[in-house]
């Protein structure tokens, strides 16, 4: 039998599992979700902006991207 890990949690996922006990009601829950959405947003932002300045994405990458495709091939048996 295979024995069983414990999950260990780092201060932000603590941090988070005592905000949603705190949550007892849907528009609290929703509150808390708002918020989490504008903190990442705000960081996916940032790293995009980061990306921009370093040349890493450019006009012409987005538009390369625009014509991949990553289609996962399909397998007959």
């Amino acid at each position: 039998m295979a024995s069983v890990q414990p999950t260990i949690f780092n201060i932000g996922q603590l941090h988070i599992l005592e905000m949603l006990n705190r949550c007892n009601t849907e528009e609290s829950l929703k509150a808390l979700k708002k918020a989490l959405f504008d903190f990442y947003s705000k960081e996916v932002d940032a790293e995009a902006d980061r990306l921009w300045e370093s040349g890493k994405i450019s006009n012409e990458k987005i538009e390369e991207w625009g014509k991949e495709h990553m289609r996962t091939p399909y397998i007959h048996a």
